[in-house]
Parts: structure tokens; sequence; C-alpha cells
């Protein structure tokens, strides 16, 4: 069983910069592939980018070259780090813990943190 609580959001004006964390509590952070997803008033739920255990990273297509994803299994959080940001970044972040189980995986998901990109 794990919590996760995101923070970092918040206004930014376009081509800036924001850094979102999520802080996990619980034993299981350290077995869990970690993912940020994203939604935007009206749109599908979007994933934004995914790193195991071992920290290999992949991130969507819209958004390489400006976005990065790390995590720090001392720390028990994962980063986002948000750059170049423009106005179709707005949308409100999850976080997102999956851990294997018997019989497939179990979810978790945090309470999300609204990024607006406006000017």
């Amino acid at each position: 069983q794990v919590q996760l609580v995101e923070s970092g959001g918040g206004l930014v004006q376009p081509g800036g910069s924001l850094r979102l964390s999520c802080a996990a509590s619980g034993s299981s952070f350290s077995s869990a592939n970690m993912a940020w997803y994203r939604q935007a008033p009206g749109n599908q739920r979007e994933l934004v980018a995914t790193i195991t255990t071992d920290g290999s990273a992949s991130l969507a297509a819209s958004v390489k070259g400006r976005f990065t994803i790390s995590r720090d299994n001392a720390k028990n959080t994962v980063y986002l780090q948000m750059n170049s940001l423009n106005p179709e970044d707005t949308a409100v972040y999850y976080c997102n813990a999956r851990i294997r189980i018997i019989a497939g995986f179990r979810n978790y998901w945090g309470q999300g943190t609204q990024v607006t990109v406006s000017s």
C-alpha cells in the first residue's frame, strides 16, 4: 500500500518552467513503477512520462525534449521537471504508482496538482 501527494503546480507564463514533486508514503515505493499523467478540461487522461524501479524513463512524444522524469528512492519521491511550457500543457497532473501483485497489478493515484500556462 502506498499514498501519493503531488505538489509544485501553479500558474506560469509560456516558455517558463515548473518542477512537480510526488511524495510517497509506505514501504512499497522502491518496488513501484512510477508515472505522471495529465488531464485537460474536456480531454482524455494522457500518459506523460514513466520511470521504472531501476530508473529507466520514457516520455510522451508531445513532451520529449522539454520534460524530464526522475526518482529519488531514498526520499520516496518522483519528480517531473517541465521546461518550455506552452498553453497546451495546461492540465491537472497526477502521480501514479503501479505495483505487481500475484493476480496482476495494483494502481495508486495522487490527488492531482493544477498546472496553468497562460500570459
